[in-house]
């Protein structure tokens, strides 16, 4: 996980933006796992993902065993194409419906992602001993921070750094497989279903991001 933070620190400070022809990739659909940290070590959560890139889903369930005590119980669903997302709660079987201000998330690069440069991590000429990876950075939606991707040849997701004045996080990604796994998880629980739109006050934007701040 910090030799992760590690990487993408190291290559937001010494990467030099490329020639414009380089275009952001969209990736696969993906099952893994997923940590937040904080800038201050602080680790927000870790748990299972499930994520559709032709639907546009992400399901996010962090796992409250995670022996660093991780600060955020989170069960979420995005359905990003239509604007809404639940926050769930199994254990009292409850669930809670919102609208979703904002569809960036860690693990696509945005349309306009600038890219910055290509790395080998490791060592290139061992086989086996190194992993090839392309960074990318841009500005958040409601351009009051700054994020910076890396993500393998292949499009799939190694970390990404997201910058704020107040606060910075890195969500870095492990065990991640090409498929998903388990469809189910990507559908509205029978406890969601009919629930509804929750008013968001002036000011408030939801979004995946949002929900570690």
């Amino acid at each position: 996980m910090y030799a992760a933070f590690t990487l993408v620190v190291f290559i937001c400070l010494t990467a030099s933006t490329h020639a414009d022809h380089h275009q952001p990739c969209h990736a696969p659909n993906m099952t893994g796992f997923m940590s937040v940290v904080s800038i201050k070590g602080e680790v927000k959560a870790f748990g299972a993902f499930t994520y559709d890139s032709i639907g546009k889903k992400l399901r996010f369930r962090s796992n409250e065993s995670y022996p660093h005590n991780a600060s955020i119980g989170l069960d979420v669903l995005m359905l990003f194409d239509e604007g809404i997302f639940y926050e769930i709660d199994s254990k009292n079987q409850s669930c809670e419906k919102k609208a979703l201000r904002c569809i960036q998330h860690p693990l696509d690069i945005p349309d306009d992602a600038t890219f910055m440069t290509t790395v080998n991590a490791g060592s290139s000429s061992i086989e086996g001993e190194g992993l090839k990876i392309s960074a990318w950075t841009g500005s958040m939606a409601d351009k009051k921070g700054t994020y910076f991707m890396a993500v393998t040849m292949e499009c799939l997701p190694v970390g990404t750094f997201y910058v704020y004045e107040s606060s910075s996080f890195l969500f870095s990604l492990t065990e991640v497989d090409i498929e998903i796994k388990d469809p189910d998880l990507l559908v509205v629980p029978p406890i969601c279903l009919g629930q509804p739109l929750e008013e968001t006050l002036e000011g408030t934007v939801h979004s995946f991001l949002n929900e570690f701040m």
